[in-house]
């Protein structure tokens, strides 16, 4: 998957990182999406870095979800 595939399926998973963390963020969706891009490139290219998957795997998209999970965590905690 190139990098626009990475970004488009980083939207999505923007979103359902915000689903899965629980409270209140404050983040627009702009945010919510930026979040969810940085999350998926982390972990799609950190994850094929370190060898865990490979390319069009399935587990790269959890892993995107996990990293925007993470972030967005981060991303409240030091909103505080």
């Amino acid at each position: 998957m190139g990098i626009i595939g990475t970004i488009l399926i980083g939207l999505i998973v923007g979103f359902v990182a915000r689903l899965l963390h629980p409270g209140k963020d404050g983040l627009g969706i702009i945010m919510t999406s930026l979040l969810g891009i940085a999350g998926s490139l982390v972990a799609t290219y950190g994850g094929q870095a370190l060898g865990i998957y490979h390319a069009n795997e399935g587990a790269g998209f959890l892993g995107a979800v996990v990293g925007a999970v993470v972030i967005l965590f981060v991303v409240t905690r030091l909103k505080k």
